[in-house]
């Protein structure tokens, strides 16, 4: 079986921007492994109604692939055939198999050994784990669900073959994706019944579409970079509240959703069931200037965790009160496996040793990207390397800092592995932790989706994203062990940012 140099899994952003690195920097022996019949990860699996970014598109871009969006968030059409540009700019479809998806990877010794559902084997001396924390969704199992006979589905897999006008709907979920999904259809379903289990903080959406002359003017690249700085910055500010001053988060922000729900909910019994009792931030911040319109809407009702699901039957949902919704579709919006299930196949390191059992206190991993007893394995957007101010895509961009200096290391040496050294991962964790102490995530009094099942808070960074790039950028060869121990030196040069 051929050694490939890199595998990459996934074919999202993640992926995408693995594979222009190492383009960049002539390694073009790479394979994606991708397991839906379609490139693109995110933006081309989620097209339920209402999708679009929630941060700035000139900046949720690659920085080397802008492109001339016509709004300032932009909708999923348009993600999309972002995605496909870059994917087809860089002949990205020549190198995936598609279909594949994968069930196991085991190091070996020497290189990774990957198996796919369809009984293939690819062997990769490198493995970039690039499937993405928002890949996996999440269904709760209701009582009672598969007795239900209506249509009933995930909003990252929305059955387009299901016309919702003048149906009776049920979303389940009050998040991002829900805050999407429930005003796009609300003016057309007969009866909208949406299931909270506690409000998330809505702050007004300040989207705009460009102009002609604005696109035009938008196509230069000095004026590209410019408006993408401005984004940033503007938006980094967010971590002085989020961690150095919950005064600060409080006066400002908190304040501006206060006066938002104030002014688009008349209602004073809506408007207690939608008024969150937890620090903003500590939950995903919506932006939105519509979901409160449609959650007021007279076809609409919103059931909170007073009145929440009891069972389903097979003509609806039976509520916590014992009220009998009938219903002919039920949207689960109820988020995806990112924490504790960030990778869903199983992964075998040094000796056999599983990451699962690795993860099993809650996952951890040296800048995100990679794990001690795991040679020549790096994981795209993973432990602590979320962000909830700015563009994942700048923090993809970071690691790639780090993940190509590694894989340079050894491709520019005698060695075949690097691996990061057990004391080192753990003293970047305790640090990580010691900071999230710090944070609005950390204690701002919410249960959320970034916390692991022991209770750590391991999706998200704590502290500003041009930190994380700096601590990525300045690569610690101390940190690493190399095998076999190279008998020439490095050259860094190859594969200088």
């Amino acid at each position: 079986m051929d050694t490939t140099t890199v595998l990459i899994i996934g074919s999202g952003f993640g992926g995408q921007v693995t594979a222009i690195n190492l383009l960049r920097r002539g390694i073009t022996d790479f394979r994606i492994l991708e397991r839906r019949d379609f490139m693109g990860g995110t933006w081309c699996q989620n097209s339920y109604p209402g999708a679009a970014v929630d941060v700035p598109s000139p900046l949720y871009s690659i920085a080397s692939e802008p492109y001339p969006w016509t709004r300032m968030y932009a909708e999923q059409a348009e993600l999309r055939d972002y995605t496909e540009h870059v994917v087809d700019r860089h002949r990205l479809r020549e190198r995936t198999v598609l279909g594949a998806e994968v069930v196991a990877a085991e190091w070996d010794g020497e290189a990774w050994d990957v198996r796919t559902s369809d009984g293939e084997t690819h062997r990769g001396q490198f493995l970039v784990n690039a499937s993405g924390p928002l890949s996996t969704p999440v269904v709760p199992p209701f009582p009672g669900l598969d007795d239900f006979e209506g249509h009933a589905f995930h909003t990252n897999g929305w059955d387009h073959d299901v016309d919702l006008a003048g149906k009776r709907v049920a979303v389940i979920g009050s998040g991002a994706s829900a805050a999407q999904v429930i005003p796009a259809i609300q003016p057309e379903v007969d009866a909208l019944h949406v299931f909270q289990r506690s409000p998330h903080w809505v702050l007004p959406r300040p989207d705009r579409v460009f102009t002609r002359l604005q696109r035009r003017a938008l196509r230069l690249r000095p004026l590209q970079r410019a408006l993408r700085t401005a984004i940033y910055w503007k938006l980094e500010t967010r971590v002085i509240g989020f961690k150095h001053s919950r005064w600060l988060l409080k006066r400002i922000a908190q304040r501006e959703a206060l006066g938002h729900i104030a002014a688009q909910v008349p209602d004073a019994d809506l408007r207690a069931k939608l008024t969150p009792d937890y620090t903003i931030g500590c939950k995903r911040i919506i932006l939105s200037d519509t979901l409160y319109p449609a959650l007021g809407s007279p076809n609409a009702t919103l059931h909170d965790r007073h009145d929440g699901i009891d069972h389903f039957d097979a003509t609806g949902i039976v509520t916590a009160s014992g009220e009998h919704l009938d219903l002919d579709v039920v949207v689960f919006s109820t988020g995806y496996d990112a924490t504790d299930g960030v990778i869903a196949y199983d992964v075998r390191g040094r000796d056999g040793v599983a990451l699962a059992d690795v993860w099993d206190d809650f996952p951890r991993a040296y800048l995100g990207t990679t794990v001690p007893g795991f040679p020549n394995f790096f994981v795209v957007t993973g432990p602590n390397t979320g962000i909830g101010h700015t563009s994942a895509i700048f923090v993809i961009e970071a690691q790639m800092e780090y993940l190509m200096r590694a894989i340079g290391t050894v491709l520019d040496t005698d060695a075949t592995s690097i691996e990061v050294r057990a004391d080192a991962e753990a003293a970047y964790t305790d640090w990580v932790h010691e900071e999230m102490a710090k944070t609005v995530w950390h204690d701002g009094g919410c249960t959320s989706w970034y916390r692991s099942r022991s209770g750590r808070v391991v999706a998200m960074f704590p502290g500003f994203s041009f930190s994380f790039r700096r601590l990525a950028r300045r690569f610690r060869p101390e940190h690493h062990v190399l095998e076999p121990l190279p008998t020439t030196t490095p050259v860094p040069e190859r594969i200088s940012a």
